[in-house]
């Protein structure tokens, strides 16, 4: 088995570092070394060979300004790594690619800057797929090394799964946060679309793009959306959600193996009082995923258009043949496309009001992560919630046969962040302790 240290709460270790019960340069000296042993073989963090000195004067500083706890903000020391597509002040981004830096260069990405105010160091990049599509990097899953952590956020998730940052930024833009949440056995976080600002971040899709992050648990990832989130309203939830399964060509990707899973999992959930039920739903499903792939290369090709008119030999076939793709796209069938993407959202709302659901509930992924670093897995089974902007969380919930993680992809209704966390942690409660 690889060697990876359990992740940590985001939640406790700033409680821990605020109050000083945990001194920072201590702790920092803790992940050197735990980066020490684990990055080797885990691959999640862009090169920089100056990391722990940077990030000792980060430190140094923060304490210079918030000497005493109750001054202390939110995230206070706590570290989190950054998917190598945003921007980081003093950092390089590469976006996963080969192409110069230089071309990349611009204001600190928005999202990066609220962490930062709210008192969080940047450990580092975490490793992107090239320019956030299907051409891998180097990343291992911390779980089993010989299989794909998933993308596009491969580093961040792993990085959170091997114990070396608490909290990761990533984005999702058809399944780059749910599926490598589920493969490493961490908590993804999915806002509903725009929800957490775009600004300053490499696009693939602008429609479809949406940033968010991984955690070692729900209240953690609570804990940044609610910093990072416009308008966030926490609500009063005085009740366990009404659960549904979707039945329809969704499930139809999952291995029998994830199904099975999903049966136990909605059995024990059952048992606990919750009420699940199955709601035929999305009965066009292979039409929304063409739908999908359609408006990703469609603006792919149009954000790349002048980066790959200079450098296109240096773009992973993947990409190309996404761009390629993209470029045959007609105007009108992008309008279409996006069209649907409100038609989605509205018939998923409508479901659930008339059946008087409050999430639904499917496999995080088709199965546990795949064998092998050419692929980073299908990300099919969050297509929908990425078209239709609904917002997720990817809880973990068990193992398979062979011991890798499972998770449990959870979708609230539009703009139902609050509520979603505020649930997660009740199904989280149940499941910490769900087994195959």
């Amino acid at each position: 088995m690889p060697t990876f240290f359990e992740p940590e709460s985001a939640v406790s270790l700033r409680r821990n570092l605020a109050s000083k019960e945990l001194d920072l340069a201590t702790y920092i000296g803790t992940l050197e070394e735990r980066a020490a042993t684990a990055e080797p073989e885990v691959q999640a963090l862009m090169e920089e060979p100056e990391r722990f000195d940077r990030l000792r004067a980060a430190a140094s500083r923060l304490e210079q300004r918030y000497p005493e706890p109750p001054e202390r903000p939110a995230l206070y020391g706590v570290p989190v790594g950054v998917k190598d597509i945003f921007r980081v002040d003093g950092l390089p981004t590469t976006a996963g690619s080969r192409l110069p830096v230089e071309l990349f260069e611009g204001a600190e990405s928005t999202a990066v800057r609220l962490l930062k105010d709210a008192g969080a160091l940047v450990l580092g990049k975490t490793v992107s797929t090239e320019f956030a599509y299907f051409g891998p990097g180097p990343t291992r899953n911390p779980r089993d090394l010989e299989r794909t952590p998933g993308g596009s956020s491969s580093g961040s998730a792993a990085a959170v799964a091997a114990g070396l940052v608490p909290l990761a930024l990533g984005t999702q833009t058809i399944g780059s946060i749910s599926r490598p949440a589920s493969y490493c056995g961490v908590v993804g976080y999915k806002p509903s679309y725009d929800r957490i600002s775009r600004a300053d971040v490499i696009p693939l899709s602008p429609s479809l793009d949406h940033v968010g992050l991984f955690a070692r648990d729900v209240a953690g990832a609570e804990l940044a959306a609610s910093l990072l989130c416009a308008g966030w309203n926490p609500e009063p939830i005085d009740r366990k959600p009404v659960l549904a399964i979707p039945k329809g060509p969704i499930l139809k990707s999952a291995t029998q193996e994830s199904l099975h899973h999903l049966k136990a999992v909605s059995d024990r959930l059952s048992g606990q009082g919750f009420q699940v039920v199955v709601v035929p739903a999305m009965a066009d499903f292979e039409e929304i995923e063409r739908r999908h792939r359609r408006i990703v290369a469609a603006e792919a090709a149009a954000v790349h258009s002048s980066w790959y008119a200079d450098y296109g030999a240096l773009y992973h076939p993947k990409t190309v043949a996404l761009l390629t793709a993209g470029r045959d796209v007609s105007e009108e069938e992008l309008a279409e496309a996006l069209t649907g993407r409100e038609r989605l959202r509205g018939e998923l709302t409508a479901l659930m009001e008339e059946r008087s659901v409050d999430l639904w509930i499917s496999p995080a992924a088709p199965g546990a992560a795949p064998v092998g670093l050419d692929s980073t897995g299908d990300p099919v089974m969050s297509v929908p919630w990425s078209h239709s902007g609904l917002p997720t969380l990817a809880i973990p919930a068990g193992t398979s046969e062979e011991g890798l993680p499972l998770g449990l992809q959870v979708a609230a209704g539009w703009m139902r962040d609050e509520a979603l966390c505020a649930w997660g942690r009740m199904l989280e409660e149940v499941l910490a302790d769900s087994s195959q």
